[in-house]
């Protein structure tokens, strides 16, 4: 069960270590594997990638059946409730709002006899990958499909592994509503070496965003630079910062949220009350009794879950931006007048009816967000993900005199006197 650190007479680093180092992606058995399939598909192309679908999936496809058909998408809004295609319809609306914010505009600035700029272009061909088999993540359609498409890209290819009566339901509603008509039946390691190189069923992307399990999370790393990849993500974790102000019942829901997603997940508690931590101990093992993920949530939280009690609120930030965390709550009561102070996060969710699980659905921030740290240098995904920007430069002959000295001597600094050249045959 989770356990309760005391932090006010020295942090302990062991603990934080620990929390740090959980999500190591270095499995070599597994990145051999992967580094086979990623070779076999690209040799041999929809046959290596239809047999691994056999081998993984037990599904039997060819290049006929391979594709999701418009009848199949007809079929899926058969099976999913009203409440759902409601619910769906709002989340659509809240994140294409946000990311419409998020558009960048091609600029051009005039000086006498100069023209510098940037032009702004979407890509033309990107790879979404969606988890599936028994498991549902429409959510993961949308934070992927919507940013892509807000930002002008041509082509969108989805690929969701199927179980015995195809791809998910509720994945291929979620796909239909944003205008997604590529979808095919394949996962795993084949389906991201099918997306970078192309075969003859499934076509080549220039860019492969999305979540999946540790085979994925390699066959994407592997394959960065043949194709470009949003991240390599891990472990979903979530810290929470309380005061002596925040509801134990709502603070120990939410590290229990984080905590069913796998036993590799992180929920962390860092408050300045000892007796808040206790009464989210206790709420802790009082909820967990009726959920259904039980068994994850014990293991997430007996190995990779802490409750942490500092003297202030600078201490509690300081753990924060250590970790650097993908998801951070603060559940405090001048949450706003210490945003300024936190420096390492995915998102951060401000006040007690900010949940997390608002943001993984609905709210219209992306939920694609960096973990294991890495928020210390990426950021969440957005539309400038999905753009390309390329530099324009215009000089004429009278502006290009004024520093052509400047330009000669610099290059000459380097070494480079084909570069000086360039600019002394002009004159």
């Amino acid at each position: 069960m989770i356990e309760i650190f005391d932090f006010r007479k020295g942090i302990d680093n062991g603990i934080l270590q620990k929390l740090h180092n959980r999500s190591k992606l270095e499995n070599k058995e597994i990145a051999k594997k992967v580094e086979e399939i990623i070779s076999n598909v690209r040799e041999r192309k929809d046959k290596a990638l239809f047999e691994y679908t056999y081998m993984f999936d037990g599904i039997n496809l060819d290049k006929s059946t391979v594709k999701v058909t418009k009848e199949e998408i007809k079929n899926a809004y058969k099976e999913v409730e009203g409440e759902f295609l409601k619910a769906i319809d709002k989340a659509i609306k809240n994140i294409t709002e946000f990311h419409e914010k998020q558009k960048q505009s091609t600029w051009l600035d005039f000086k006498e006899g100069i023209v510098y700029g940037q032009i702004v272009r979407p890509l033309s061909q990107v790879g979404i990958y969606v988890p599936g088999g028994t498991a549902a993540y429409p959510s993961s359609v949308l934070m992927n499909g919507i940013p892509a498409k807000v930002a002008g890209v041509e082509k969108i290819v989805m690929v969701s592994p199927a179980g015995k009566k195809g791809v998910n339901p509720y994945v291929l509603v979620a796909a239909d509503k944003i205008g997604i008509e590529d979808i095919y039946k394949v996962g795993g390691a084949q389906a991201v070496a099918a997306l970078a190189f192309g075969t003859e069923s499934i076509p080549k992307v220039d860019k492969i965003v999305g979540p999946g399990n540790i085979f994925v999370a390699l066959a994407k790393r592997a394959l960065y630079g043949h194709v470009d990849i949003d991240m390599v993500a891990g472990p979903s974790e979530v810290l929470v910062i309380a005061d002596e102000t925040a509801n134990p019942k709502y603070v120990a829901a939410d590290l229990l949220s984080q905590a069913e997603h796998d036993v590799m997940a992180s929920s962390i508690l860092v408050t300045t009350s000892l007796e808040v931590a206790q009464q989210v101990k206790i709420e802790i093992e009082r909820q967990m009794e009726y959920l259904e993920r039980k068994e994850i949530i014990e293991k997430s939280l007996k190995n990779f879950g802490a409750i942490i009690v500092v003297n202030n609120l600078k201490e509690a930030i300081g753990i924060a931006n250590d970790i650097a965390p993908e998801h951070l709550e603060l559940n405090i009561s001048n949450a706003f007048e210490i945003i300024g102070e936190i420096k390492n996060a995915g998102a951060v969710f401000v006040g007690e009816y900010s949940p997390e699980p608002l943001g993984d659905y609905l709210a219209g921030p992306n939920h694609v967000l960096p973990t294991s740290g890495t928020a210390r240098f990426f950021s969440p995904l957005s539309v400038t993900d999905f753009i390309k920007k390329m530099n324009i430069l215009y000089y004429s002959k009278d502006s290009l005199r004024e520093v052509k000295e400047d330009v000669i001597t610099l290059a000459n600094s380097e070494g480079l006197t084909a570069h000086a050249n360039s600019i002394k045959v002009r004159f």
